[in-house]
C-alpha cells in the first residue's frame, strides 16, 4: 500500500509542478478543470443521488465548469468579480455552515449536498487558476501550508495523540495532531517572514512592516480551515458508507481524498491575497 502510494506521488507530482511552473495558462486551466470535474464526479457519488439525478448533477457541474473556464480565458475582467463572490460564499460556508453540519445528526438531502459540492469545488478551481496566474510560487507557498500541516499532524498525532478530535467522523485525528500542525506552520511562517526581510522575493509583499505577524496569523487560520476541509470530506464519505471518494489514484483513493484540505484553504487564501 505504501509502495503504491509513493509510486503514484512520484508520477503525479512532477506533472503538477511542471504544469504549474512551465505549462501555459491554457494548459493549467484545462488541468485544473479536469481535476474539478473528477472531484465533482466523486462528490456526486457521496451525495446519495439516484442514477438519473447523478447524471443530471454531473452535466450541470460540467456546464458550470466550462462556463467558468470560458469566462476566465476570454473575459478575465468579468471573471474576477465572479471568483471573488465565490470566495466570499466559500469562506462563509467553511466558517459557519460546515461546523454546524459536522454536528448534525441528520444528513441533508442529496441536492443540498450537491449544491454544497459546487461551493466546495468551483471556488477551489478558481483559486487554482488565479493564484497560479499571480505566481506559481504563491500557489506553491500556500499549498505547502496544507502539506506541512498534514505531515506534522500525522507524526504529532502518532507520537503524542491521546485526545480524539472528532471520533465519530475521523477517529484517527487528535487534538495533539492539530497542535503539531499549528506549530509546524508557525515555524514555516516565521521562516518565510525572515526570508522576506532578508531579500526581495515574490512573497515579500505579504510580509511588509507589521504584515509578517498578520501573514503568519492568516497561515494559522488556514491550518484550522484545512482541518475542517479534511473532516467535512470524511463526514461525506461516512454518510455515504465509503472509505475513499474513489479509486482513481492508486494508494491515495480519489481526487477529493487528495484535495480535501485544499478545498477549504485555497479559496480563502485567494480572497486574502486579493487584498494585498
Amino acid at each position: 500500500m505504501l509502495k503504491t502510494r509513493v509510486l503514484t506521488a512520484i508520477v503525479i507530482l512532477p506533472v503538477v509542478l511542471g504544469l504549474a511552473f512551465a505549462g501555459s495558462d491554457r494548459a493549467w486551466t484545462i488541468f485544473a478543470l479536469v481535476l474539478a470535474l473528477l472531484a465533482g464526479w466523486e462528490w456526486s457519488r457521496l451525495c446519495g443521488f439516484g442514477p438519473v439525478a447523478m447524471l443530471a448533477y454531473q452535466a450541470l457541474g460540467a456546464a458550470v465548469g466550462l462556463g467558468l473556464a470560458g469566462l476566465w480565458q476570454f473575459d478575465p475582467a468579468r471573471f474576477s468579480p465572479v471568483s471573488q463572490a465565490g470566495y466570499v460564499i466559500a469562506t462563509y460556508f467553511w466558517i459557519f455552515a460546515v461546523p454546524l453540519w459536522l454536528r448534525m445528526k441528520l444528513r441533508p438531502s442529496p441536492w443540498v449536498l450537491g449544491l454544497a459540492g459546487w461551493i466546495v469545488i468551483w471556488p477551489l478551481w478558481a483559486a487554482l487558476v488565479e493564484l497560479r496566474a499571480a505566481s506559481p510560487w504563491v500557489l506553491l507557498a500556500i499549498t505547502a501550508i496544507v502539506w506541512i500541516a498534514d505531515v506534522a499532524a500525522y507524526f504529532a498525532g502518532r507520537r503524542f495523540g491521546k485526545r480524539k478530535l472528532a471520533p465519530a467522523i475521523s477517529p484517527g485525528k487528535t487534538w495533539e495532531g492539530v497542535a503539531g500542525a499549528l506549530a509546524a506552520v508557525l515555524a514555516y511562517g516565521i521562516l518565510l517572514d525572515v526570508l522576506a526581510y532578508s531579500r526581495v522575493t515574490i512573497l515579500s509583499p505579504f510580509f511588509g512592516a507589521y504584515g509578517g505577524a498578520l501573514a503568519v496569523l492568516a497561515m494559522l487560520a488556514l491550518v484550522a480551515l484545512s482541518v475542517l476541509g479534511d473532516l467535512f470530506e470524511s463526514w461525506m464519505k461516512r454518510g455515504a458508507g465509503r472509505k475513499d471518494s474513489s479509486s482513481l489514484l492508486p494508494g491515495h483513493g480519489g481526487v477529493l481524498d487528495r484535495v480535501d484540505a485544499l478545498t477549504s484553504t485555497l479559496p480563502v487564501a485567494a480572497l486574502l491575497v486579493s487584498f494585498v
